[in-house]
C-alpha cells in the first residue's frame, strides 16, 4: 500500500501521507489520510462526475478533492478547521496538478453553510457526533432550498455516526461499499455507507 501512496501523491503533485493529531481532541479527530485504494474504489463506483460538486468535510491535506477532481474533473471543496494543516493544504494547491478545481476553506464544520450546488459529501471520521448532529441540519436545510440529488459518503463509519444517521427521516440509505478486500484486517468498519438526502 506505501508504493500506491507515494505513486499517487507524485502524480497528483501533492503531500499528503502521514498521520497528524497535534491538534485532535475529543471533537476533531487526528488527520489520517483515506488510503487512495480507498479513493480508487469510489471512482469507480460511477457515482462521481463532472457535473458533480463534492464537499469534504475534515480535508486534512486535501487528497480527497484533489484525487477526485483529478480524476473524474469534478469541482471539490474542502473544510479544514486546523489552520496549520489547512496551510499545508493551501501548499498542496499551489504545487497540485492543474487538472484539478479544488477550493479550501478554513473553517470549523458546524459553523460552514453549504453552497446549494454541492451534491456529494464525504466524511472520513473527522469529528465527533456532537459536531456532526450540528452539520447535518445545515446539509438538510441545504437540500431544501435547492432539492437535487445529494449522496452522503460515510468512510469507516463509527456506530455513533451510523445509529444517528438512522434516526433522520431526511435520510435514505443508498449503498455500501464493502472494501475488505483491500485491507489484510477483519474490520467490520472497512467500507464505505452511502445515504441519499431528501426524495429525489
Amino acid at each position: 500500500m506505501t508504493d500506491k501512496e507515494t505513486a499517487w501523491d507524485k502524480i497528483l503533485q501533492i503531500k499528503t501521507i502521514g498521520r497528524d493529531d497535534t491538534s485532535s481532541d475529543d471533537h476533531r479527530f487526528a488527520y489520517e489520510p483515506t488510503p487512495y485504494c480507498v479513493l480508487e474504489r469510489l471512482e469507480q463506483s460511477g457515482l462521481f462526475g463532472k457535473d458533480n460538486v463534492l464537499l469534504d468535510y475534515g480535508c486534512g491535506k486535501g487528497r480527497v478533492g484533489f484525487y477526485l477532481s483529478n480524476r473524474t474533473r469534478l469541482k471539490a471543496i474542502g473544510i479544514e478547521y486546523d489552520e496549520r494543516i489547512y496551510r499545508m493544504a493551501m501548499e498542496n494547491k499551489k504545487t497540485a496538478s492543474q487538472k484539478t478545481n479544488v477550493e479550501l476553506l478554513n473553517v470549523k464544520a458546524e459553523e460552514y453553510e453549504p453552497s446549494e450546488n454541492v451534491d456529494r459529501i464525504y466524511f472520513f471520521n473527522p469529528f465527533s457526533l456532537e459536531i456532526l448532529q450540528k452539520v447535518m441540519p445545515k446539509l438538510i436545510n441545504s437540500y431544501y432550498a435547492s432539492p437535487r440529488e445529494m449522496l452522503l459518503f460515510f468512510y469507516y463509519p463509527s456506530d455513533e455516526y451510523m445509529c444517528y444517521l438512522m434516526t433522520l427521516d431526511e435520510l435514505d440509505f443508498y449503498d455500501e461499499l464493502d472494501l475488505d478486500d483491500l485491507f489484510d484486517t477483519n474490520d467490520a468498519r472497512e467500507r464505505i455507507m452511502i445515504f441519499r438526502l431528501g426524495e429525489y
